[in-house]
């Protein structure tokens, strides 16, 4: 008779368990990549299920999305691509946001940022590297910032483009670019932490960027279960403590 409890522990585990483990496509954001390992390993431990991410600026994701790429779940670098997926019928709601992203100016060089913004305009600064504005939101705030304090001019010459922020790091860790502006989430992930110098830029300089996430119709037609689940955890306690970790200001 004692061991009924148990029994019933037991098959009451095995009900609340999920009945299959899923497997969801991600269309990732790259300023969320190195966070994204740590949420898609919380995820799985918590829920059973697996998460399989593409990383690619929000635009070119938009694009992809738009032309039936069979992704389940978005999480966009700002709140208009996922929005403009939503009115055209590609999402099942309207984005909220999950994080607001903050921009650095990051370099690998031996170059002192304190006064920043003379040193981009000295002669020691070639190159300037920044996520391109049309399809990479951290690219547009970045513009915003080089005009708030009126250096898009001065600049102009200097500006090299990546077509997402995955690549604007490749040429600020390459040393391609002499310095870049980034996701603060990219310098101080455990991958790339106490590489380089870099430093914050001040918020009065751009909006922070406000990344909305949204369930495609794909997800819900073929995954609903799996991508309400992971809808849920990216908006709970533990999604938020992982990317306030990784320097996210949070909704």
């Amino acid at each position: 008779m004692k061991r009924i409890p148990h029994l019933c522990i037991g098959l009451l585990l095995a009900i609340s368990a999920p009945v299959f483990a899923d497997t969801l496509t991600v269309a990732v954001a790259a300023n969320v990549q190195y966070a994204f390992d740590d949420l898609q390993a919380a995820f799985k431990k918590e829920t059973g299920h697996d998460l399989k991410p593409t990383y690619n600026s929000s635009g070119k994701f938009t694009a992809q999305i738009l032309n039936g790429a069979p992704f389940d779940v978005f999480l966009s670098a700002d709140m208009e691509f996922p929005e403009k997926l939503y009115k055209e019928g590609f999402a099942t709601a309207a984005p909220k946001p999950y994080a607001y992203g903050a921009l650095v100016l990051w370099t690998m060089k031996n170059i002192d940022l304190t006064n920043w913004k003379d040193v981009l305009r000295s002669a020691s600064i070639d190159k300037i590297a920044l996520a391109n504005p049309k399809t990479a939101p951290y690219g547009r705030e970045t513009v915003k910032v080089l005009t708030h304090y009126q250096l898009e001019d001065a600049l102009k010459s200097k500006l090299v483009f990546g077509e997402s922020i995955a690549q604007t790091n490749q040429y600020i860790h390459s040393k391609a670019a002499d310095a870049g502006f980034t996701a603060k989430s990219v310098v101080i992930s455990p991958e790339m932490k106490g590489q380089g110098k870099w430093i914050d830029v001040p918020l009065q300089a751009y909006q922070p960027i406000a990344q909305g996430a949204v369930i495609l119709r794909h997800g819900q037609m073929n995954h609903p279960e799996a991508a309400q689940s992971f809808y849920r955890f990216l908006y709970g306690g533990k999604a938020r403590a992982i990317l306030e970790q990784y320097g996210y200001i949070l909704p």
